[in-house]
């Protein structure tokens, strides 16, 4: 009866499949839509998946575009570009219009989050030495270093209380999972072991962290508790899985898979069943980033 439900439920998603961009993308089966990067149409861009299924192209300049994420009202984005001597982060209308340069470093700021009150932004700034963490504010103003370390972090994601922040960090040789508080101060590690464990993005309830993780030999789609316990397996794939993100409702988690030779964006049920693919083409889509509610 699973398998006959999971059946049923890839063909419905095909069954509402439309024309966007010159290739077929389904309906998608909870709140929000997905922004994206793609090269489509050559260098990386932004894109959006809207819930009916239909592509938008967000950006159009610029060498790179990449690591959108969403503000909490849903009307901005926040991205990382490459002018060809650094990136530097942006923000943007969810249409693509208004982008806007808030940093300007002359090495690099990337993988940027918003914070759930719409204040501060969260950010690997990269110096001569290592990867660190950042904090500025919406518009750019107030740099405040989080880490200051002598390794590299990476990939930091705010708890939806906006207390905390979770990110990946190879202190201890390889990459595992830590949790600060919004100052820097009170560092926990949730991850252990020997494997990579890295891009950590919280539930929208904060009770739950998706992650990727080596752990099975291939990278494969994780979830734990938020305090690192109770870690369980999504994806069960030959190919590599990466890039979480969690539906506003919280039921699913869209993630980026090769299981068709290029990098595409599939969800899969937060409990592990009804994988499905959501972008097709013959370019890699990675990078996805799940509005929040509205």
């Amino acid at each position: 009866m699973h398998r006959l439900k999971t059946v049923l439920f890839v063909i419905t998603l095909i069954l509402l499949s439309v024309q966007a961009s010159g290739a077929a993308s389904p309906v998608l089966p909870a709140p929000g839509r997905i922004a994206f990067v793609s090269q489509r149409n050559g260098n990386p861009h932004i894109y959006l998946l809207n819930t009916d299924g239909s592509i938008a192209r967000l950006t159009k300049d610029r060498l790179w575009n990449e690591s959108p994420a969403w503000s909490p009202d849903s009307k901005r984005i926040v991205f990382d570009a490459d002018d060809g001597k650094a990136f530097s982060l942006y923000t943007m209308n969810a249409d693509g219009t208004n982008q806007v340069r808030i940093t300007n470093s002359t090495a690099s700021d990337l993988q940027p989050t918003w914070s759930p009150d719409g204040k501060r932004i969260a950010f690997v700034c990269i110096n001569e030495h290592n990867n660190e963490l950042c904090l500025i504010n919406a518009d750019g103003a107030n740099l405040v270093r989080l880490t200051k370390t002598a390794t590299n972090e990476s990939t930091p994601a705010w708890s939806p209380d906006g207390t905390r922040i979770v990110y990946t960090s190879d202190v201890n040789g390889l990459d595992d999972i830590f949790v600060m508080d919004i100052d820097g101060k009170n560092i926990k590690q949730l991850t252990t072991g020997g494997s990579r464990d890295f891009a950590p993005t919280w539930s929208p309830d904060g009770k739950r962290i998706a992650f990727v993780s080596n752990r099975a030999r291939n990278r494969e789609i994780y979830v734990m508790n938020s305090d690192g316990s109770n870690v369980q397996r999504l994806t069960r794939d030959a190919a590599e899985d990466t890039s979480p993100t969690w539906s506003p409702d919280g039921q699913w988690v869209a993630f980026v898979s090769n299981r068709e030779k290029i990098r595409s964006i599939y969800i899969i049920r937060s409990d592990g069943s009804d994988v499905a693919r959501i972008t097709t083409g013959i370019a890699d889509d990675t990078m996805p980033a799940w509005e929040p509610q509205r």
